[in-house]
C-alpha cells in the first residue's frame, strides 16, 4: 500500500503544480463572464445601479433641428420570401464600417515597470506613444448624415473613420453619446448617402425573421439570418436601461452598432451584445430596439444630451426576507438603501430604510422597471409617492429632477 501511495503522490503533485501555473499565466481560464459586447475594443461591462452618479457635467444648450427619419411600413407576415436579397439591397448600403483609434502612452520597456529600475529614473520615465484601434459598425439613418452606433464602439476615440459599402471613406464627428443606453450619434459630410428606414419596433414579434448586417472580425460587410427569439429582455447587467430584442442571427466582434433588419430591409434594432462563453456567436444576441434608438437620436441631435427623470435614490429589489422584516404581507415595493444628498428624494424627505410602495398610484415590484418608468417622467413633474416608514404608510409629493450625466469612461454608470 505504501509503495502504491509513493507511486501516486508525484503525479498528483505534478498535476496540481501544472494547474496553478496555467491559472497564473492564463487567468481568463477562470473567468465566468459570459456577456460580451461584440466589438474588439477593450470595454468593461459595469452592472448598473439605481443610483445615478453625482458628478454633473456642465450643460451646453444645443439648437439643432431633429433629423428627418424614414419610417418603414409594417412588415408583411403573409408569407416568407424565397430570397432576402431585395431587403438586403435596401438596407446594406446604409450600414457602414467604423474604425476608431486613440493614442495611448506606454513605457519604453517592460523592465521599466520594475521598482528596481524605477529608482534610477523617478518620474522621468521614458515614454512612447502607440495607436490603439477598434472596429465596429454603424447605420446611416438620416439624409443629413447622422450615423447611429454603439457608444462602446467609439468610446475614448481620438479619431473616427467611417467607410461606406460603395468605397467612400470620411472622418466623423461625435454629435453625442448616451452611456446608459450604449448609443452614440456621429455625423459625416458626404453627398448622396444611402439611408435606412426605421421600423416600429413595438410591432416586432417573436418568430419574425431578421437579418444582422455588420463587419464581423473585419472581414467585410456580412449578412446573417435568424429570428427574433424574445423581446423586452432586461436584467442582463449590460446597460442602465435595457429593453433588448434577442435574436439567434449570428452576431460577432465587429457587428456592434450594425443593423438588425426585417426581410424588407427596415431597421428593427442596433446590434449591441452577445451571450458567449468563447467570445464568438453562440446563437444569443441582443439589439437595441429601433424606437429607443430613434428617441435617443432625436435628443442627442436637438439637445446634445438625453434628458431623463431622476429621484436620486438607490433601491433594492424586495425579497421575502426584507418584506417580512418590514412587516409587509405581500411581496411588493422596493427598499431604499441610499438617498443622494441634495437630490430630489432628499429634498422631499425620503430616507434610507424607507420602502417605496407606489408611484403615481402604481404599485411597484421591480426595481429596474421603476428606474425605467422614472426616466420617462419629465424633470419638474410633481410626483405623488406612497412610502412605508417605521411600519406606517405615508404620502409624499416629490419634484422629479434631471438625471445627471454619468462619466463617459463608464459604459453604464457608477
Amino acid at each position: 500500500m505504501r509503495r502504491l501511495l509513493k507511486r501516486l503522490i508525484w503525479p498528483i503533485l505534478a498535476g496540481i503544480i501544472l494547474a496553478v501555473g496555467l491559472l497564473m499565466f492564463f487567468p481568463q481560464l477562470g473567468s465566468r463572464s459570459i456577456f460580451k459586447a461584440p466589438s474588439d475594443g477593450n470595454q468593461n461591462v459595469v452592472p448598473p445601479s439605481i443610483l445615478a452618479p453625482t458628478r454633473e457635467a456642465p450643460v451646453e444648450e444645443i439648437s439643432r433641428p431633429a433629423p428627418k427619419i424614414r419610417t418603414a411600413p409594417p412588415v408583411s407576415r403573409q408569407g416568407g420570401p424565397v430570397s432576402y436579397a431585395e431587403g438586403v439591397e435596401r438596407a446594406a448600403p446604409a450600414v457602414v464600417n467604423i474604425y476608431s483609434s486613440r493614442i495611448v502612452e506606454s513605457e519604453q520597456h517592460p523592465l521599466m515597470s520594475d521598482p528596481f529600475f524605477r529608482q534610477f529614473f523617478g518620474d522621468d520615465m521614458p515614454q512612447r506613444q502607440r495607436m490603439l484601434s477598434s472596429l465596429g459598425s454603424g447605420v446611416i439613418v438620416s439624409d443629413s448624415g447622422y450615423v447611429l452606433t454603439n457608444q462602446h464602439v467609439i468610446s475614448g476615440a481620438d479619431q473616427i473613420q467611417v467607410a461606406l459599402r460603395d468605397g467612400r471613406e470620411t472622418l466623423a464627428t461625435v454629435i453625442g453619446t448616451d452611456v446608459e443606453s450604449d448609443l452614440a450619434v456621429l455625423h459625416i459630410e458626404l453627398d448622396d448617402i444611402p439611408v435606412i428606414a426605421l421600423s416600429d419596433s413595438e410591432k416586432t414579434e417573436v418568430g419574425d425573421v431578421v437579418l444582422a448586417i455588420g463587419n464581423p472580425f473585419g472581414v467585410g460587410q456580412t449578412v446573417t439570418m435568424g429570428i427574433v427569439s424574445a423581446t423586452g429582455r432586461n436584467h442582463l447587467g449590460l446597460n442602465a436601461y435595457e429593453d433588448f430584442i434577442q435574436t439567434d442571427a449570428a452576431i460577432n466582434p465587429g457587428n456592434s452598432g450594425g443593423a438588425l433588419v426585417n426581410p424588407e430591409g427596415a431597421m428593427v434594432g442596433i446590434n449591441t451584445a452577445i451571450f458567449s462563453r468563447s467570445g464568438g456567436s453562440q446563437g444569443i444576441g441582443f439589439a437595441i430596439p429601433a424606437n429607443l434608438a430613434r428617441d435617443i437620436l432625436d435628443q442627442l441631435v436637438t439637445q446634445g444630451r438625453v434628458i431623463r427623470g431622476w429621484l436620486g435614490v438607490e433601491a433594492r429589489q424586495m425579497t421575502q426576507e426584507l418584506a417580512t422584516s418590514f412587516g409587509l404581507k405581500a411581496l411588493g415595493g422596493v427598499a431604499i438603501t441610499r438617498v443622494v444628498p441634495n437630490g430630489p428624494a432628499d429634498k422631499a424627505g425620503l430616507k434610507s430604510g424607507d420602502v417605496l410602495l407606489k408611484i403615481n398610484d402604481r404599485f411597484l415590484v421591480d426595481a429596474r422597471a421603476v428606474m425605467a418608468d422614472i426616466a420617462e417622467i419629465p424633470p419638474g413633474t410633481q410626483l405623488p409617492l406612497r412610502i412605508l416608514r417605521d411600519g406606517e404608510r405615508q404620502e409624499i409629493v416629490l419634484t422629479v429632477g434631471e438625471r445627471p450625466k454619468p462619466r463617459a469612461e463608464n459604459r453604464t454608470q457608477d
